[in-house]
Order: structure tokens, then sequence, then C-alpha cells
């Protein structure tokens, strides 16, 4: 609500209570355990307390999104970074019972000074790249379903990341930092070689037009993905799930004109076919698996 300029954002409104429930009633049902990226915000409010501690009592990973979930991110201060990096960590452990060991940047935002403070506080991954062409028509669209003004949008110029993130890997590496020491990179799958978008959103987005449509484009995914030996890290939001009658204040974000019940189906059909094909595990279990490896690409910054 933040980033599209609505006010309300002020009050922190929360859908976490309605979600938390839902979402893990359906990966009960696929026996699936995966990773929550959570705003230390929410983990912060005594509201959300309950719902939170539901992930990891149901063996859940939890990991870190930031505290005030802003895409401009990568603009602060190094002292700013880690304040949101310990202060996101301390309210996590507290309501979960976990520390986490993976962040995810809001708005896929990063910077240097970001990985020299995960390292520093011990954890072992970062997921925040998003290796696509597509993000300046991202930040289009943003911009233009938004009640942004000219200097908010100025401020948000760099949200979801530049043409040049086309170029990075998909496959995860090494980033070699300035003071010489390396830090796991799993970044968010995109279709090797073509690097269109391969994430929840963006299937629930193909399959308002078509089925059929969506199926092809995943089952295409699926086959690059395996012939280059890509082992997909799949982003879902928390609204791929939810109905625009559950939360009508994000009525704006993208595929909230999708019932609950057609996101559902599409969902399904994502897990039974990645299932085929992939074992299907949470962040930290892949990046250890990673870890072991000898073939990690090394990437400087």
């Amino acid at each position: 609500m933040k980033t599209h300029g609505d006010p309300e954002w002020e009050t922190f409104p929360s859908y976490l209570e309605i979600f938390i429930p839902y979402v893990l009633d359906i990966l009960d049902q696929w026996n699936l355990k995966i990773t929550f990226f959570i705003v230390g915000q929410d983990a912060a409010l005594e509201k959300n307390k309950d719902a939170l501690k539901l992930l990891t009592e149901k063996g859940h990973e939890v990991g870190n999104h930031s505290f005030n979930h802003e895409p401009w991110l990568h603009m602060y201060s190094k002292n700013r970074i880690e304040k949101e990096i310990l202060q996101t960590d301390k309210s996590i452990l507290y309501v979960t019972g976990q520390r986490p060991v993976g962040f995810r940047g809001p708005g896929f935002s990063w910077n240097r000074d970001l990985f020299e403070i995960l390292l520093e506080n011990g954890y072992i991954y970062d997921a925040s790249i998003l290796p696509t062409y597509l993000g300046p028509l991202a930040r289009l669209y943003y911009f233009w379903t938004s009640n942004l003004t000219k200097e908010e949008k100025n401020h948000r110029k760099d949200l979801f990341g530049g043409f040049k993130n086309g170029l990075r890997p998909v496959k995860p590496y090494r980033w070699q930092l300035v003071s010489g020491r390396y830090l796991l990179e799993i970044p968010v799958t995109t279709i090797p070689i073509i690097k269109a978008p391969f994430h929840l959103s963006y299937l629930l987005y193909l399959s308002r037009f078509s089925k059929c449509l969506m199926l092809l484009y995943m089952n295409m995914a699926i086959a690059l993905c395996k012939m280059t030996k890509t082992e997909p890290s799949f982003l879902m939001h928390p609204l791929d799930l939810l109905g625009c009658d559950q939360v009508p204040e994000l009525a704006f974000f993208p595929g909230m004109d999708l019932s609950e019940e057609q996101k559902l189906l599409v969902l399904d059909n994502v897990i039974k076919n990645l299932s085929k094909h992939f074992c299907l595990v949470n962040m930290s279990t892949h990046a250890s698996s990673i870890m072991k490896r000898n073939n990690l690409k090394m990437v400087q910054l």
C-alpha cells in the first residue's frame, strides 16, 4: 500500500490472520515445507504474533524480508540497512522462535553494503535477484496504477530493477565481495535463456486469458529448466492465493480480479507439475545442497 501511495498503510493493516491458516492447510495437503520471508514490521505487531507463530510450529522456514518493506532499500546508508536486518531478526526470532538465515529484498532491492551485513550476521544466502529484462515494465505498471506524486515516483525510480538484471545468471552463484568474502545468491528463477518471469503471479496473469496458454508457458519453463539443469527457486506472493473479496484494500494488486478458487486451481497445477520433476524443499535446504558443490559460478561486485 505504501509503494502504491495509499496513506492507509500507516495503520499497518494485515491479512496474515486470514492468509496463514489458509495457506498452511493447502501446504499440508501437498506435504510441503517452504520458506516464508517475513516483514519485520508485521512481526513486531502483537496482532500478528499468533498467526506468524504457526509457520514454525508447522515446520516451515522463516526468512528476513526487511523491516519496513521499502523497495528503495538499496538507497539506504549502511547503518540503516544494518538496523533493518537486525531489527527484523529480533522481531522474527521473538515471534517464531527461529532466526532467519536467508534474506529477500523488498522489490528485489539490494546493494553491496547489504551483502556484507548479511555475512557479518551469519546469513547463509541472499535471494533478492530477479534476473529478467522486464523489471522496468513492471515499474511502469505500478506507476500507472498508483497514486504517487512525481517526487515519490522519482524516489522509486529503481523499483524492480533495470534491464541489466536480465544479464545476471538464473542459476545460483557466489557473490565475491570487496572484503574478499563470498555470499551465496539464489536468484528468483526466470525462464532460462529467455529470462521471462516464472512465478505464480505471472502464471495467474496468463490464466486470465487461457488455461491452455498458462499450462503451455509453465511446461515450457519447466522443460528449459530441465534442459539447462536449472533448479527452480519458485516465488509465490500471499496475494497469489487470496481473492479481492478477502482483501479489498489491495484490489490494485495484479491478479486480484481472480477468485480464490481460480487461484487455487493454478497453484494445484503448478505444484503437481513441479513435483514431477523436482524435489520441493525450503530455501535453506536448497542452499545447503548448493554449497556442497564445487562448480558454483563467482560473480564480482
